[in-house]
């Protein structure tokens, strides 16, 4: 299970090296894409079908909804290894979808991991404390 959030550098030859924690957790055989909010995210290969079935569950009819998913997630897919380091080159076209330049900020969600510039991962941080704020309100104005 990957949780919690690190920083990595990338480097001048797009390299960005996995925090040694997440290592740990995932191995070096992974997949990267494009994900929401303009972030990336990083999964192992066993992980990566269980994450396509959280988006669109069993279904078997190719709809337009279904097809723009594949499209701007599958289309973006690319498997990776990790070199001795722990490192991989992040492509030009998830570089520049995630507008990662220089800091990137891997925030683990238990099957998954996302990337984010640091930029754009402090103002979700805040639109996030605040949406959770007030969904546990809700919850438990429910539980009453």
């Amino acid at each position: 299970m990957v949780i919690g959030q690190y920083k990595s550098k990338l480097t001048d030859k797009d390299r960005v090296s996995v925090p040694a924690k997440f290592r740990q957790e995932i191995g070096e055989d992974l997949i990267v894409a494009r994900w929401y909010e303009n972030c990336l995210v990083l999964v192992t290969k066993d992980n990566w079908e269980k994450l396509k079935n959280k988006l669109i569950g069993d279904l078997k009819i190719v709809t337009s909804t279904i097809r723009d998913i594949d499209r701007f997630i599958l289309g973006s897919a690319f498997e990776i290894k990790l070199d001795k380091q722990g490192r991989f080159i992040l492509p030009e076209i998830l570089l520049s979808f995630s507008n990662i330049t220089d800091e990137v900020v891997f925030v683990g969600l238990e099957d998954r991991i996302e990337l984010w510039s640091n930029e754009s991962w402090e103002i979700m941080e805040s639109v996030v404390e605040e949406r959770a704020s007030k969904a546990i309100e809700k919850i438990a104005k429910r539980k009453k």
